[in-house]
């Protein structure tokens, strides 16, 4: 899953959050020198990783992209299920997804000291962007993966992915419904047992 996705599955702990969405750039045992909270955030984050790749709904997702972008599906099918997230937030949260990610942001902002340098090399542009916010609009995710597909300097493609998202909209977002409704059981018992 990326970001928007993460954070929420995270609970109410602003410090599970942060762990949760820093996770990708702290490798192996180095968690382990983090507060129990952002560790339990790492450790949140690997298990929904592990769940998701394996899952065969996400899979069938993926199928539908492998052709053209090959490693980089699953990447793009994250991008995508965070689309789904941000779109039917209603359906997933009583609080209003802009203020859940502004609050999001204070608390990075709150806790600046204990993040990772790449975090906070991030921060400015993922707030001033609003990236998660943008999440809600297929324009805004064109963004983000024409913005990923730099990175990569243009040979992942993702920035053509949303002429998929658009052709298979329905479908994506079926897989994604169904699909988000086993990891928040999964992320639900897994927090419980941290």
């Amino acid at each position: 899953m990326n970001f928007l996705a993460h954070i929420y599955l995270s609970g109410n702990n602003d410090l599970i959050k942060i762990g949760n969405f820093m996770a990708d750039g702290i490798r192996g045992k180095h968690f382990e020198t983090y507060a129990v909270d952002i560790q339990k955030g790492i450790i949140l984050h690997r298990a929904i990783d592990t769940f998701t790749d394996a899952h065969p709904v996400f899979r069938m997702s993926t199928k539908k992209l492998h052709e053209r972008y090959h490693h980089y599906s699953g990447v793009i099918v994250d991008v995508f299920y965070d689309h789904f997230l941000a779109k039917n937030w209603k359906k997933y949260s009583d609080e209003n997804l802009a203020e859940f990610i502004d609050h999001f942001y204070t608390s990075l902002e709150q806790n600046k000291e204990i993040l990772t340098e790449r975090t906070v090399a991030l921060m400015p542009y993922m707030i001033k962007q609003n990236w998660l916010l943008s999440y809600q609009t297929v324009e805004g995710i064109r963004e983000i993966l024409t913005q990923m597909d730099s990175r990569t300097k243009n040979k992942s493609q993702m920035r053509f992915a949303t002429e998929e998202l658009v052709l298979f909209y329905d479908e994506f977002e079926q897989e994604f419904s169904t699909f988000f409704e086993d990891l928040k059981n999964h992320s639900k018992e897994k927090l419980m047992s941290l």
